[in-house]
């Protein structure tokens, strides 16, 4: 369970603080696989950065005694001056992995960037960042995976293991998931929250869920 408790959210802005959430209380549930859906300016995504820690609350708190993955889809965690097997083995360590040179192995092997693991990521590819940053994530056991349009990365070929690798953790562990795809969100999720003029409401049925969402969205 992650538990939302008396959290406020707001931006500035010239009329004053935009509240995205005001004094939110939830159970957000782990043991089903959730989608967040919500119409544009609802607050999914900034629901979604404030449960990956990315962004903090006004006040309140989200507590859990999950490990959860970053963003999946982000190309968050690595150093640009680093090179791919540093940033590896740093994000390895970080997290705990047990054995950081099979790790090495396994992360280089996925990412598919053969010798320019040993190179700077500066000089690697918008894909291939993608790549190095899902391979490292898919690579640790989380018990909860963060997930956001993660199957779009790299080229036709690298997005069909994508999808395998992420389809065989679903079925292990939990996933959180925004996307504007709900064939994605079909595949991958079994039960749906829904933001709503900043309040959450779990549907454990995806499919009601996606009714609610696209109704509230004509």
């Amino acid at each position: 369970m992650i538990r939302i408790e008396n959290m406020t959210k707001s931006y500035p802005s010239k009329l004053g603080p935009q509240y995205i959430f005001r004094d939110l209380n939830f159970d957000f549930p782990t043991e089903n696989n959730v989608a967040i859906l919500g119409k544009n300016g609802t607050g999914k995504s900034t629901l979604f950065r404030l449960l990956a820690k990315s962004e903090y609350p006004d006040r309140g708190r989200i507590v859990t005694n999950k490990a959860m993955s970053w963003p999946v889809a982000l190309q968050t965690g690595i150093h640009p001056q680093m090179t791919g097997r540093e940033n590896t083995r740093f994000i390895g360590r970080i997290n705990n992995v047990r054995s950081l040179a099979r790790y090495e192995e396994k992360v280089q092997e996925f990412a598919e960037v053969g010798k320019r693991f040993d190179l700077p990521v500066k000089n690697y590819s918008s894909g291939m960042r993608a790549k190095l940053v899902f391979a490292c994530c898919m690579n640790i056991d989380f018990d909860i995976y963060l997930i956001d349009e993660a199957t779009s990365v790299g080229d036709p070929i690298f997005r069909k293991k994508a999808r395998a690798s992420l389809k065989e953790k679903s079925e292990q562990a939990g996933v959180i998931m925004v996307s504007h795809e709900l064939d994605q969100i079909r595949e991958f999720c079994t039960s749906a929250v829904v933001i709503d003029e900043g309040k959450l409401t779990y549907y454990a049925d995806l499919e009601e869920g996606i009714s609610v969402y696209t109704q509230e969205s004509k």
